[in-house]
C-alpha cells in the first residue's frame, strides 16, 4: 500500500500554509483513503511489475492537488509575463506534464538527487523552491533563486543541479552525481531527467553504459512529450519504445498525465536501485500545451485541436480531481478554495517579481570563483571594464 507522503509534498504543504482551508463539510465526512485502479506500465526487463491498484489518501490527494495547481498557474502567469515583455530570452513551459513532476517525487525523498533540462520550474517548486524565488528569477530579479543571473533555465536548490540548457548534457552529469552515493553508500539515487528530443543523443548512450556496467543508483526518465521542438517522434525516431533505449537496463513505459501511475512506476524503480541492482529507464509518455518554448506558437506543426482533446481527455490536475470527487475524498467547494488560494499566491509572486530590484551592476562578476576572488584574471579587471562601460 502506498501511504506515506512524500517528503517534498509534505514541505510544499508546510511553505504555503499547511491544510486547505476546509469548506462546511467537515474532515469526518469525507472517505480518508481510496483504492485506484490504474493503467498498466509496459515492461522491459524488469524484475517487479508495477501495480495496476494503488492507494491513495486524502491528504496525498489534497497536496497532490495544490502543487499541480501551483505549477499550472505558474507556468501560465509566466505565459502572460513573457508576453509582456517582463520575461525575457529562453522560457519553456512544464503545464500539460505536472504529473511527472509531482508523481516522482512522491515516491523519492528530498535527500535524493534530481537533474533535469530546461523545462524547469515545476522541479524547482518541488525541490524546494518558492514561487516568489521562481518568479524572480524569471524575471531576472535580486530576489530570485539564482541571484536573477540563472534565468528560466538555469535555477538550483539542495540536491537539485537546476534546469540544463544543452540538449542532453545533464545525463552524464546525473550519472556523476549517481556515482557520489554509490561512492559514499548513502542509500540514496539520482534522478535524471530529458526530453524525447535529447534521446537520439550520443552522450546519453554512453552513459547508459556506464550506469549499468557500474550499477550506479540512478532512474533516466525520458519525458517524451510526443514533440522534440517541432518535430513529431515519429519523425525523429526509428524506435519510439525509448524506455527499451537502455538494451541492458530495465525500463518502464508509464502514462505520464497520470499522477497515480507515475507514483506507482518510481517508487518500483528507486526500490530497484537502492537494492543495488543498477539503473533502470523510464518513460513518461506526456505533453506539454505550450510550444517547445515561448517563441514557439506550438501549432504550426500540430493542431489546435490535438491539444484541445489531450486537454479534455487526460488533463492531469483534471484526472485527479475526478478521482477524488467520484470516490468523496474532497468537495468541490474545498478544491475551488484551494485554487482561490493557489491563484492570489501567483499574483502576489507575480507583484514582487515586477517590483524587486534587479541585481546591481557591480554583482555581475559574483560567484564565478568560490573563494577570494583574483582582481585581476589573465591581467585584466573585470571591475575596471565595467566602470569603463558605465
Amino acid at each position: 500500500m502506498l501511504t506515506n507522503i512524500s517528503n517534498v509534498l509534505r514541505a510544499c504543504a508546510q511553505r504555503n500554509g499547511g491544510a486547505v482551508v476546509m469548506s462546511a463539510r467537515t474532515y469526518a465526512d469525507f472517505t480518508s483513503q481510496a483504492t485506484f485502479e490504474i493503467k498498466k506500465c509496459d515492461v522491459y526487463k524488469m524484475e517487479e511489475t508495477p501495480a495496476t491498484e494503488v492507494v491513495m489518501t486524502r491528504e496525498e490527494g489534497l497536496h497532490y492537488y495544490r502543487t499541480m495547481q501551483i505549477m499550472r498557474r505558474m507556468e501560465l502567469k509566466a505565459d502572460q509575463l513573457y508576453k509582456q515583455k517582463i520575461i525575457r530570452g529562453f522560457c519553456h513551459l512544464y503545464d500539460g506534464q505536472e504529473a511527472c513532476a509531482v508523481g516522482i517525487e512522491a515516491s523519492i525523498n528530498l535527500s535524493d538527487h534530481l537533474i533535469t533540462a530546461y523545462r524547469s520550474h515545476g522541479y524547482t517548486y518541488t525541490r524546494g523552491g518558492t514561487v516568489k524565488q521562481i518568479m524572480a528569477e524569471l524575471t531576472g530579479r535580486r530576489g530570485g533563486i539564482a541571484k536573477g543571473k540563472g534565468g528560466s533555465m538555469h535555477m538550483y536548490t539542495d540536491n537539485f543541479y537546476g534546469g540544463n540548457g544543452i540538449v542532453g548534457a545533464q545525463v552524464p552529469l546525473g550519472a556523476g552525481v549517481a556515482l557520489a552515493c554509490k561512492f559514499k553508500e548513502n542509500n540514496q539515487l539520482c534522478v535524471c531527467l530529458y526530453g524525447d528530443g535529447a534521446a537520439n543523443q550520443g552522450q546519453i548512450f554512453e552513459t547508459y553504459n556506464m550506469a549499468a556496467l557500474w550499477k550506479l543508483p540512478l532512474i533516466f526518465v525520458c519525458e517524451n512529450n510526443r514533440y522534440g521542438m517541432g518535430t513529431s517522434v515519429e519523425r525523429a525516431a526509428a524506435s519510439t519504445d525509448y524506455y527499451k533505449r537502455g538494451e541492458f537496463i530495465p525500463g518502464l513505459r508509464v502514462d505520464g498525465m497520470d499522477i497515480l501511475c507515475v507514483r506507482e512506476a518510481t517508487r518500483v524503480a528507486a526500490e530497484h536501485c537502492r537494492a543495488g541492482k543498477g539503473p533502470v529507464l523510464m518513460e513518461l509518455q506526456t505533453y506539454r500545451y505550450h510550444g517547445h518554448s515561448m517563441s514557439d506558437p506550438g501549432v504550426s506543426y500540430r493542431t489546435r485541436e490535438e491539444i484541445q482533446e489531450v486537454r479534455s481527455k487526460s488533463d492531469p490536475i483534471s484526472l485527479l480531481k475526478d478521482r477524488m470527487l467520484s470516490n468523496n475524498m474532497a468537495s468541490v467547494e474545498e478544491l475551488k478554495e484551494i485554487d482561490i488560494e493557489v491563484r492570489k499566491e501567483i499574483e502576489e509572486a507575480a507583484q514582487y517579481a515586477t517590483t524587486d530590484p534587479e541585481p546591481p551592476l557591480e554583482e555581475l562578476c559574483n560567484h564565478i570563483f568560490a573563494n577570494n576572488p583574483p582582481m585581476e584574471v589573465r591581467g585584466t579587471s573585470p571591475w575596471s571594464k565595467l566602470k569603463s562601460v558605465s
